[in-house]
This record gives C-alpha cells, sequence and structure tokens, in this order.
C-alpha cells in the first residue's frame, strides 16, 4: 500500500444568490477522493471553515451511489483548513462547484497552504472550478503560481452557457489567462484534463476522472 498523503479542500459557501443554491459539486470530490483511496493513499479532508459541506443540489445523483458513500460521509463534519495543512502532505486537490468561486481565492489560509505545497514540489490538482484557488497563489517571490503553465478550468464559454457569467465575482478562464496561464480547453462539456508538471487541472465535472487520474501519475512518480 502507498504511504501517499493527500490533502483535499472543499468549499462552505452554499448560494450564488438567496435563491439559487451551489455548495461542492458532488462527484468532482467523490471521484477523485475515491482514486486516491484505491491507490492507498491517506486522505484528509478539509473545508475553507469546517463543519458541514454543502453540496450544489444540481450534482446530486437521483439514484444515490453507494461508492461515494465514504466520501460524503466525511462531508457531515469537516476540519478546518489550516496553515499546519502546508506540510506533511504528497499533494493537494480543489474539488469546484460554484461555491470555490466565492471563498477560494481571498482565503490566506489556502493561499498560505497552496504556496508551501507549491515550494516543496508537491503535485497540485483541481478540477472545473476549483482553480479559482489557483487565481491569487503564487510563489514565495510572487510569481503566479499558474505562470506559464497549462491550465484547465471550466470556460467562460460554459459560464454563459449556464447563465451565471453575472453572478460570478469573475470568469475563471479570463482570470487564469490573466495570470499567466496558457488556458487549455477542449470543447463544452467535455472530458478535458492537463498535466503540467506537477499541475494537474480538469475543466468540468466530466473531466474529474481524467484530472483524478493524472494526479495518480503525478503522485506515483514522486
Amino acid at each position: 500500500m502507498s504511504n501517499k498523503r493527500v490533502l483535499m479542500v472543499v468549499t462552505n459557501h452554499d448560494k450564488i444568490t438567496e435563491d439559487h443554491k451551489t455548495g461542492l459539486w458532488l462527484e468532482e470530490y467523490a471521484v477523485p477522493y475515491n482514486a486516491f483511496k484505491e491507490q492507498g493513499y491517506d486522505v484528509k479532508v478539509t473545508s475553507i471553515q469546517g463543519g458541514e459541506v454543502p453540496l450544489d443540489p444540481n450534482s446530486i445523483t437521483e439514484e444515490e451511489k453507494p461508492e461515494w458513500k465514504e466520501a460524503q460521509e466525511l462531508l457531515k463534519d469537516t476540519p478546518q483548513l489550516s496553515k499546519k495543512d502546508a506540510e506533511g502532505f504528497d499533494g493537494i486537490f480543489l474539488p469546484g462547484g460554484h461555491g470555490t468561486m466565492f471563498d477560494f481565492p481571498q482565503n490566506e489560509t489556502l493561499q498560505y497552504v497552496l504556496q508551501k505545497h507549491a515550494e516543496q514540489n508537491n503535485v497540485i490538482g483541481s478540477v472545473c472550478h476549483g482553480p479559482s484557488g489557483l487565481v491569487n497563489a503564487t510563489y514565495e517571490d510572487g510569481t503566479p503560481l499558474v505562470k506559464g503553465k497549462k491550465v484547465a478550468g471550466f470556460t467562460d464559454s460554459e459560464e454563459i452557457g449556464m447563465g451565471l457569467e453575472e453572478q460570478m465575482p469573475f470568469m475563471l478562464e479570463t482570470e487564469l489567462r490573466n495570470k499567466g496561464a496558457e488556458f487549455s480547453k477542449g470543447e463544452d462539456w467535455s472530458v478535458h484534463a492537463v498535466r503540467d508538471g506537477n499541475m494537474i487541472t480538469g475543466q468540468n465535472p466530466m473531466s474529474s476522472e481524467s484530472a483524478a487520474e493524472k494526479m495518480v501519475a503525478a503522485l506515483n512518480e514522486k
């Protein structure tokens, strides 16, 4: 069994507007979680504020998926992300959901933890809106983590297709480009994940499995 340790960080933000609920997108968390556990990794699931994690209602499948049960149970009471989570891991993974757009980018603890993981050459993975956590993350010298890197994420055209461009604090693709990322995208709603060294990113919920597989490959090389 592997002795690798992976930190997962999820959102606690539960609404876009008063009448539009959001949160964590379940597939983007459960599929990678299971992929990591299958490898024998020790997985720690944390959230920005700690406590119960809201799920985007649209991400809850009509039929329960028993293989997701263990992952979901952990969301009932998560430890709050802390600066101590900057040490002792081989990688960090940021699942998406629109909630991340509101509580990932400005969270100082997350920015600190990402910086330390990057400085340690750990594997950094994220999918869909999860890369919103990378938008303001920098190395110690101030260079954005995404600068010059091939990065995927929820595209501007996908956001517009959902009619949510006006409700978002920023457009993820545009902002990643602004920070110097070489934004990589497939067709809207298609499977698309990219790896650039120790950075792995996926475009949308459909890309969760592909992003997880690339993350596992990178971790197993360490």
